[in-house]
């Protein structure tokens, strides 16, 4: 399955990526399951799965981390952000 992943503000600082374009293993058939795929790459990539209220969407559309992720998706991750 491969699918295109976005990451957003401080994720993509983090990464030192804004995108890119992977194949998933098949038992990684939601948005956690990717999100923990990609935290065990170690390093800065844990920030993932250390993020509190880290929010994903599934070609753009908000949704949580048990949507599903088929071949083709794109899913992006978002920090928390704040404004004023």
């Amino acid at each position: 399955m491969n699918v295109h992943i976005l990451y957003f503000a401080s994720l993509r600082e983090a990464l030192g990526a804004s995108a890119e374009r992977i194949d998933l293993p098949a038992e990684a058939r939601n948005a956690g399951a990717l999100r923990d795929h990609l935290a065990a790459r170690g390093g800065p990539w844990q920030a993932l799965a250390q993020t509190k209220n880290l929010r994903v969407a599934v070609n753009q559309t908000m949704t949580t981390l048990d949507a599903p992720v088929q071949d083709g998706d794109e899913i992006a991750f978002f920090p928390p952000v704040t404004g004023g």
